[in-house]
């Protein structure tokens, strides 16, 4: 077993205390080291840690960029559905304008048509009651010319004479009509 006598024996200082040389490799290896890592390796992960923070803060503004564009499409649509619903509520309310417009027009026709039709019948109503009187004229003056001649007892076939009587007694009934009717 080696002690520590043994080791005092070899020659060797104090084992506490390490060797001059191996410190200055150890010093040497460590600067080499730190300058590889400085030179080559820390500005590696440097420059991925900044590609990184970059591509994370790129991705933020992209979002947020993407986030105000939807807004902004948002906001244009509730427009755009706002100005589509106005201008249906315009044509619904143009279109019932519009109906009830040809509805006035409709029954403003009928009643001019209706007017029309009921003059046209008045019309047609007085020409016939003018047709029945002329009519009437005639077989009453026949009828009148052939009665008064039984009742006379001679013909009355004098043609002025028969429209002479005739003449006063439609006068006569169309007075007592008249009279009647004022009353």
């Amino acid at each position: 077993m080696i002690t520590a006598e043994v080791i005092l024996a070899s020659g060797g200082g104090n084992p506490l205390i390490p060797n001059v040389w191996e410190i200055l490799v150890t010093g040497v290896a460590f600067a080499v080291l730190l300058f590889v890592v400085t030179k080559f390796i820390a500005p590696t992960f440097e420059k991925s840690y900044t590609d990184r923070v970059e591509a994370i803060e790129g991705g933020i503004e992209k979002a947020e960029a993407a986030q105000n564009e939807a807004n902004a499409l948002l906001e244009q649509y509730r427009a755009q559905l706002m100005e589509a619903r106005t201008e249906a509520n315009g044509i619904r309310e143009s279109a019932r304008a519009e109906g009830a417009q040809i509805l006035a027009d409709l029954k403003e026709k009928a009643a001019e048509e209706s007017a029309r039709i009921t003059a046209q019948a008045h019309g047609q109503i007085e020409s016939e009651r003018v047709a029945a009187i002329a009519s009437l004229h005639a077989e009453v003056g026949t009828l009148a010319t052939q009665l008064a001649g039984k009742i006379v007892g001679e013909a009355l076939e004098d043609d002025a004479r028969s429209n002479r009587v005739v003449e006063r007694f439609l006068a006569d009934l169309e007075n007592q009509q008249n009279a009647g009717v004022s009353n």
